[in-house]
């Protein structure tokens, strides 16, 4: 589960940087929940839908500031 944290964990601050430098708000806040999401979640299980969910999120959701 601690290899699969750091690795949303290293996807979520691709997506902040890219988010913040672009000013796009979903990859941005996506970002955001991949740092924290881990801390929340209790099985690896759960970690790895979570995560996954979050990651396909702003393929599909652009919205820009």
């Amino acid at each position: 589960m601690l290899i699969w944290g750091m690795v949303f964990g290293s996807i979520g601050l691709g997506f902040f940087s890219y988010g913040k430098k672009q000013k796009a708000l979903v990859p941005f806040l996506v970002g955001l929940a991949l740092f924290v999401v881990p801390y929340f979640v209790s099985s690896t299980t759960q970690l790895l839908v979570a995560g996954s969910i979050l990651v396909i999120i702003p393929y599909f959701i652009r919205i820009r500031l």
